[in-house]
């Protein structure tokens, strides 16, 4: 079950910043993992931010404010690719910046498992990123994506099974 922020502010201004402070960080990490891009991340949260700022009046229940921001970030995410023509660059001579967990156990096991998840059909992908990186619960990820839940359930189950069997994680041997 995702935690529930604490959005205060009798005025306008003082709900968006009480909202931007408590949900920041969860509409930034969802946006990264949608375009694992940490530039073309931040310009969606900021046009995310920027809509929920105009749209504000129509949240009603400030409880629901983190699903209606993924919301917003997955509409605005999809309106980018719309429009998005990919700009090429020349990577001759560039150098890839030394990260401080560049440890090669590590660092394999995390890109496996992320390719492994971007490889899911995004049927499986975005339930399971919902819920793992946004903290959604079934019933919050069905109203999201607009789904039942008995079907979001489902989804989670053969994403879950599906990573499972690609990391050989669902064939335990009994004769061992």
């Amino acid at each position: 079950m995702s935690d529930t922020p604490v959005i205060h502010g009798s005025n306008k201004q003082q709900r968006y910043e009480s909202l931007v402070a408590a949900l920041y960080q969860d509409v930034y990490r969802y946006a990264f993992w949608l375009c694992k891009n940490k530039p073309l991340a931040e310009d969606l949260v900021q046009e995310t931010f920027l809509r929920a700022w105009r749209a504000l009046d129509s949240l009603q229940n400030d409880k629901a404010a983190k699903a209606w921001l993924f919301t917003i970030l997955r509409r605005e995410n999809a309106r980018l690719y719309e429009r998005y023509r990919p700009e090429l660059v020349d990577i001759e001579g560039q150098s890839i910046a030394d990260g401080g967990d560049n440890e090669p156990d590590t660092k394999m096991d995390r890109e496996l498992l992320h390719n492994a998840i971007n490889r899911l059909d995004s049927d499986y992908r975005e339930p399971l990123l919902l819920q793992v990186i946004g903290g959604f619960s079934g019933k919050e990820i069905a109203g999201i994506l607009d789904l039942n839940n008995n079907t979001v359930m489902t989804r989670l189950f053969r994403a879950r099974s599906k990573l499972k069997q690609e990391f050989g994680l669902d064939t335990v041997d009994i004769d061992e």
